[in-house]
């Protein structure tokens, strides 16, 4: 083979060993387009359920009603008892009082006696009476309801300032609005925000006696029993 020969077959086996390589790297980011680029995912988001929870922060203590109260000649007795109830509802909470049924038509009841003398206070079944009705001629047991913050109290015990409860647009106004013991629960509290640290309400009672009851009174310890239900919103 002569020198020019030897040069062509070099220079053809160059070429072809390039267009070999060439095709093979062109094969190779067809096959692998992303190989050597930058690529994203996403976004995405990660949640998470946080859950509410309700809780008597601090719960109702029993009440002792102080006062001077005569059998015959009557008297009247105060007492209260305050509770905290905390959530992290974004919407509050309500709670509800309902008095313990004995068997009886009256809350309270003469520990040893089981006589029904005081009876429940003569308000309507669905709302309080405007200020303490002291007309009855019975003796008598009520309770109102207060808060820390006043807009915490449930409609039922919001008045209008001049003789009725129960006003939507009405307000707050400290020993206004009576009611009378139920079995059934009835709301005292309407909460409409948390309360992370607890909301504190009180919770009030009253035995009022007029003279010469009727039915008249045996000596005895009177005692209702009642029950607080907060649930949230």
């Amino acid at each position: 083979m002569n020198t020019q020969n030897i040069i062509k077959a070099s220079s053809q086996a160059f070429i072809a060993a390039v267009l070999a390589v060439l095709l093979a790297a062109g094969s190779f980011f067809l096959i692998e387009p992303q190989v050597g680029q930058a690529v994203t995912s996403g976004p995405f988001t990660i949640t998470t359920t946080i859950t509410d929870e309700i809780s008597f922060l601090v719960g109702a203590a029993n009440v002792t009603a102080t006062g001077s109260i005569n059998g015959i000649t009557g008297g009247q007795a105060n007492g209260s008892t305050t509770v905290s109830v905390r959530t992290n509802s974004n919407t509050g909470y309500t709670m509800s009082i309902a008095f313990y049924n004995n068997g009886t038509d009256n809350a309270m009841l003469g520990n040893n006696s089981l006589s029904q003398s005081i009876r429940d206070y003569p308000a309507s079944s669905t709302e309080p009476t405007y200020l303490f009705d002291t007309s009855s001629t019975s003796a008598v047991f009520a309770y109102t309801v207060s808060a820390l913050d006043d807009t915490d109290i449930a409609r039922a015990f919001l008045d209008n300032g001049i003789g009725a409860c129960n006003e939507l647009a009405g307000a707050y106004t400290a020993d206004r609005c009576w009611m009378e013991p139920q079995v059934a629960g009835y709301e005292i509290i309407d909460r409409t925000s948390s309360a992370p640290t607890g909301a504190t309400s009180t919770i009030s009672f009253r035995i009022l006696v007029p003279n010469n009851p009727v039915p008249g009174l045996v000596a005895d310890v009177y005692t209702a029993t009642a029950t607080l239900t907060a649930v949230n919103q």
